[in-house]
């Protein structure tokens, strides 16, 4: 099954696909000619039903985009139609035929006629079916219009281009910076739009394979550009507005669960036995449950207000840069109510520092709310005047994590602390959760919060280190105890992807913002970290002797 999408892909054979100089290697055919070749070549592009790979052997060059070749635009499919059907038959004609052939074929000379047994009928459908399955490319007219009316010796003196962009459907522009690099930027970008109008965005990136930084100071810039549809993310569709919903559903029901599994002093004894014997096959009567609703309610609130005042962090911080968020796609979770929420950019970061900000502003919020409610709620625990809104929870559960078992023991003392059970209020139980679920999502991997504030940060090599150290710490289950399993396969899964670049990647972030992410990932590590029993025994953080 293959999805066909609206882009268009090229692949330029040279001319004559003269791989002479190679014949001596042991290769492969060509895909396009037949000729022997030594190299592979895997294409990959995303269509709407997913990723598709393909590896062929190919003596194409994607970057001899010249008139003869096939065309990028305009009126070129029919000049492709043309092409491909008189390949085949140019090399069975006689010399005497060569200039009527070659004349439908292109202005290509005779001389460079294709070596090699002549195209079947795979071939060419295969070949179509490239060109409709890949992104549309750069205009090479394009390209010499803006290399002549944007690029000099007062902004940036090109040298050389390169392919941009994952399936090398932009250019990349390498040369001389000729100004400050924040200043030409801007320029470029205000010319580009005078030019072109909509339809490229430029990229200012660190050149890659750079020899040496910038005499002027930090690294080398060159500057990348696509085409819009390319490079700018897709509109959300309607059947992700109703799979948001049905997800936003579902973690109201994994909330009021964890509020009638709060209960679990309270609850009857089937019931318990379902929930906590591993043996338990046969479900209680549900109706048992409902009494308990109500008194469940006020934590599943508490629950998901944390996770409805991430997502406004998220999108108080995004408005004022002018960029677009996506609907949040909540994550259930019956151990905390909600794993949070996977939430998009819908238009390109205009540089580091947004990207920062906005993926720090909602873990921070969602904490912020969570630690209020955690401490209330540990206030409300030592009021006697409270007792009757009490829950009961075994003490060992405060082993969970490491700052919060040791704030829990400061409010409620060590006796309270070193019994079987604890009585806490519920606001308790929500804070913790939401407290939980900030810092899972602030971990530097992937595309969560604290993945994308690390690549904007420090850049993409941090975030691949940070990345490893945190699947390797999730594996071994040094943090996040027994839910690092679930929740490094949800990473996996939904998040492993680093966030793409912004317009402008290069321009540092700032010390105060490293700091800040610096500071936040330590409390994390310190919030995901669970309590041994030695050293929980002799904290006072449950009583490890109830086991």
């Amino acid at each position: 099954m293959v999805a066909l999408t609206s882009f268009s892909f090229r692949l330029t054979p040279q001319n004559g696909c003269n791989f002479r100089q190679k014949l001596q290697n042991n290769g492969a055919e060509c895909f396009l000619c037949g000729k022997l070749v030594p190299e592979r070549r895997r294409l990959s592009w995303k269509g709407r039903f997913g990723r598709w790979d393909v590896v062929i052997r190919s003596c194409y060059n994607s970057k001899n985009n010249t008139n003869d070749d096939i065309g990028v635009n305009g009126d070129r499919e029919n000049k492709d139609n043309t092409n491909l059907a008189t390949m085949a038959s140019s090399e069975k004609k006689s010399d005497d035929d060569s200039d009527d052939s070659t004349a439908s074929i292109s202005s290509r000379p005779p001389t460079l006629s294709p070596i090699g047994q002549s195209y079947n009928n795979f071939q060419v459908d295969s070949f179509k079916l490239m060109e409709l399955l890949g992104p549309e490319k750069v205009d090479p007219a394009d390209v010499k219009i803006i290399k002549e009316k944007l690029f000099g010796y007062s902004t940036f003196w090109v040298t050389r281009e390169e392919p941009f962009g994952d399936l090398e459907e932009g250019i990349l522009f390498l040369g001389n910076l000729r100004g400050k690099r924040e200043d030409v930027f801007a320029k470029l970008q205000k010319q580009l739009s005078e030019v072109m109008g909509d339809k490229y965005n430029l990229f200012m990136v660190e050149e890659p394979n750079s020899e040496g930084p910038d005499p002027r100071g930090g690294p080398r810039v060159s500057f990348g550009m696509l085409r819009k549809e390319v490079s700018d993310p897709g509109q959300t569709t309607l059947w992700q507005y109703v799979i948001a919903l049905l997800l936003f559903l579902l973690t109201i029901g994994s909330s009021v669960e964890l509020g009638i599994a709060s209960q679990i002093s309270r609850l009857p004894p089937e019931v318990v036995k379902y929930f906590t014997d591993p043996n338990a096959v046969e479900p209680p009567d549900m109706q048992l449950l409902f009494p308990f609703v109500d008194s469940a309610l006020p934590l599943a609130y508490g629950v998901l207000g944390v996770q409805l005042f991430h997502e406004v962090g998220h999108f108080v911080a995004a408005f004022p840069r002018k960029v677009k968020l996506s609907i949040p796609f909540f994550i259930p979770n019956i151990t905390l109510g909600s794993f949070g929420a996977i939430t998009q950019f819908k238009s390109i970061l205009p540089d580091r520092k947004a990207k920062v900000d906005i993926s720090l502003a909602g873990p921070f919020a969602g904490a912020a709310l969570s630690f209020s409610m955690f401490t209330v709620g540990l206030m409300l625990s030592s009021n006697p005047a409270m007792a009757g809104d009490l829950v009961q929870v075994p003490s060992m559960l405060f082993q969970g994590s490491l700052l919060l078992g040791l704030i829990s023991r400061g409010f409620l003392g060590y006796t309270s602390m070193h019994a079987a059970t604890v009585s806490i209020h519920p606001l308790v139980i929500a804070g913790w959760c939401g407290l939980t679920t900030s810092a899972f999502n602030l971990l530097p991997v992937g595309c969560l919060d604290g993945g994308k504030a690390m690549q904007g940060a420090f850049g993409k090599s941090a975030l691949v280190a940070s990345g490893l150290a945190t699947y390797t710490m999730l594996g071994l289950g040094v943090l996040g105890g027994p839910l690092s399993l679930p929740w490094g396969l949800y990473v996996l899964i939904c998040q492993r992807a680093p966030e793409k670049p912004c317009l402008n990647d290069v321009t540092e972030v700032g010390t105060w913002r490293k700091t800040l992410l610096t500071m936040g990932i330590i409390l994390v590590v310190l919030t995901l970290l669970p309590v041994w029993d030695e050293l929980a025994e002799e904290l006072g953080v449950g009583l490890v002797t109830t086991l």
